[in-house]
Order: structure tokens, then C-alpha cells, then sequence
């Protein structure tokens, strides 16, 4: 049998060469796995945490792996229950968080592993949420290259984790990773509902907070977006080589020089001075456009050069998609179009501004 390693490399050049996946499910019965899997697991604080049994990494055993592996051989496996508690948000207000059981958690993380190798290259660079290496500081840092800004879109998804439609996402899934009896383990999965106060209660779309895959499947899904942003929505709102010369700087510019010229230095360093705030480049030229696009989890922000008209328009395609592709969407409320200039977006906790200067 091949180790586990070897596997998930091919499995990744898969996922660069965007080939489809066969036989995953058998992946399921390799013992490294899952030996693998509690090695990841064991250090984490919530391993120690009960689901809706007694059952923690303490009592874990390779019979107790062998057992699951049983069970997923003849497609007996059942998914327990996750146990509801909530956590309380910076607002005041309470996030549920589903508890798996160990067993669940163990397979959910072998499976994240699988999945993880094939889909992680075929991510879009501008995402950065739930990610190996990556995280806000790189979010950030890809904003900060960002020239010529003029708007802002704060997209924010609503309730995103708790609506995500299950038959999209397994859709989704189905388009690369053609084996039936895998699919229908992530499905029985997402259906496993959970217990809040000891009463069972059927979950019908989102994915579980608090499920170790649950992050990755939630990327997977917003994929779709990313592509129809770097693919559809960025081209059709790029346009032009260079923005056109400034009018009004370029006057300037030969103000300061005469001033020069016949050596008043005083009034040329008064221009200069003024000059600090005004674009190089005309920010109002229809004939050049810039898109720029980066995501975090279900946060995400668009940087636009060109009209608010146009702003209003991009907002107003994304909403479309979210809504028809993804059965998402855009919450009224925090997603916002702001001045990049005279106004600061609000994008993972920091307030973004585009910053004043003569070069856009």
C-alpha cells in the first residue's frame, strides 16, 4: 500500500493539472490516515472536548480506527449529532459552534486532508482565509499594492457558514471528484444535525462552525466566486493601459517651473507644497479602469478605479451571482461602497484608506 504521503502528492498534481479524482473513497481505508490525522488533532485543545459522547482522543485506539474503517468499508458509518454551544462575538452577540464527536472529528480531518491537497492549487491567489501559509497579514499585504484606488466595496456575505446550499456544494464537489460513494459521505455529513439541549435538530444548509473540514469546504465554495471575479468580473472592468496626465498637475507643474526659471523660490515651494495632494494621473479618465479583489472566509473587499456609477454596477453583479450561482447573499448592512480617498473601508478589523500621492 502506498503511504499516505505519495498519495496526497499525486493527488496534488491532480489538483495543478485540474484533473478530476477517482476511487477517493478508498483512500478512507488506509490506516496512515488516520494516524496522521490524530497526530494533527492530538496538540489542539478541542481534542480533549466531548461531542455528544464521552468519547475524546484519549480513548482513542487502533481498534477503534480499524473499527471506523470497517464501518466505511461497508458504508456503515454514521454521523453523530455535533453538540450546539455558542461563543460570544466582539459584538456581544453569540456565534453557534457545533461539537463533533472524536471519531467524527477524525474522519472529518482525513477527508480535510485529501480534499486539501487537490483543491489548495487551484485556489485563487486572492484568497487568503483558512489557508497553509496565508492568513490577514497576507490579505493586507496584497492590498497595500494597490495603486490608483478611487472606491471601495466591503462585501460582506450573510450568515455565510449557516447558508451554504448543499446541493451547490455537492454539485461542486461532483464536477472534479467523481466517486459517488465519497460524495455521498460528505452529504450524509452535512445532515447529521446537531443537539441543543439534548434535542436533535436537522441542519438543511450550512456547514457545522466548529468542523474541522468545515473551513475548507467553505473555500471550496467560494471558489466559484473567486473565478467568476479574476475570469469575468475583473476583465470586463479593466480597461486602458496608463491613466492620461492630470490637467491640473501638469499646469502646476509648469507654475512651479516658471516660478523657477525666474527665481522665485518662495511661490515654487508653496506650489510644490500644494502640489503633494493631487493625483499625477487623471482619476476621472473614462478610458482607463482597474479591478482589484481580495477575499478572506466570507469577507471581502474590491478596490475600483473608475466611476461610482460603475462601483454601483460591480456591486450590483456581485449580488447577482452570490444569489443565483451560490443561493448567497451580500448583507445590506456591511456591504458598503466608500470614497477611497476621503473615506476608510473596514476589512478584518482594520480601517483601509488609499493613501494621498502624486503617483496613482
Amino acid at each position: 500500500m502506498r503511504t499516505a504521503k505519495t498519495i496526497l502528492t499525486v493527488i496534488q498534481e491532480r489538483g495543478k493539472q485540474h484533473k478530476p479524482i477517482e476511487r477517493v473513497y478508498k483512500l478512507l481505508f488506509n490506516r496512515e490516515f488516520y494516524l496522521n490525522a490524530y497526530a494533527k488533532l492530538y496538540p489542539n485543545n478541542g481534542a480533549m472536548t466531548k461531542g455528544v459522547t464521552e468519547e475524546t482522543v484519549d480513548g482513542m485506539s487502533i481498534q477503534k480506527v480499524d473499527r471506523m474503517i470497517e464501518l466505511l468499508r461497508e458504508e456503515k458509518y454514521q454521523w453523530k449529532p455535533a453538540r450546539r454551544e455558542y461563543i460570544p462575538k466582539k459584538n456581544g452577540k453569540k456565534r453557534p459552534l457545533g461539537i463533533p464527536t472524536w471519531e467524527d472529528k477524525l474522519l472529518q480531518e482525513v477527508m480535510r486532508a485529501i480534499l486539501e491537497a487537490y483543491y489548495e492549487p487551484q485556489f485563487s491567489t486572492h484568497s487568503h482565509g483558512f489557508r497553509p501559509n496565508r492568513g490577514c497579514h497576507t490579505a493586507l499585504q496584497e492590498i497595500q499594492v494597490w495603486k490608483g484606488t478611487r472606491w471601495f466595496i466591503e462585501g460582506d456575505i450573510s450568515k455565510y457558514f449557516d447558508t451554504i446550499d448543499h446541493a451547490a456544494l455537492l454539485k461542486i464537489l461532483e464536477k472534479n471528484i467523481h466517486d459517488g460513494r465519497f460524495i455521498r459521505l460528505v452529504s450524509n455529513m452535512l445532515k447529521a444535525g446537531y443537539l441543543e439541549d439534548w434535542r436533535f435538530n436537522q441542519t438543511i444548509s450550512g456547514t457545522p462552525q466548529g468542523g474541522v473540514i468545515s473551513p475548507l469546504l467553505a473555500n471550496i465554495y467560494l471558489n466559484e466566486f473567486d473565478q467568476w471575479i479574476e475570469k469575468v468580473l475583473i476583465p470586463n472592468n479593466t480597461r486602458g493601459k496608463r491613466q492620461k496626465a492630470n490637467p491640473v498637475y501638469s499646469r502646476m507643474n509648469a507654475e512651479i517651473s516658471k516660478a523657477r526659471k525666474r527665481g522665485d523660490i518662495q511661490t515654487a515651494h508653496k506650489l510644490e507644497v500644494e502640489r503633494r495632494g493631487i493625483p499625477s494621473v487623471d482619476p476621472y479618465d473614462e478610458n482607463y479602469r482597474r479591478c482589484r479583489y481580495v477575499r478572506y472566509a466570507d469577507d471581502f473587499l474590491i478596490g475600483f478605479t473608475g466611476s461610482k456609477a460603475d462601483a454601483e454596477k460591480i456591486k450590483a453583479e456581485i449580488h447577482d451571482f452570490l444569489k443565483q450561482e451560490l443561493q448567497l447573499e451580500l448583507s445590506a448592512e456591511k456591504t458598503l461602497i466608500t470614497n477611497a480617498s476621503s473615506q476608510a473601508a473596514k476589512f478584518l478589523g482594520y480601517e483601509i484608506k488609499a493613501q494621498r500621492c502624486t503617483d496613482y
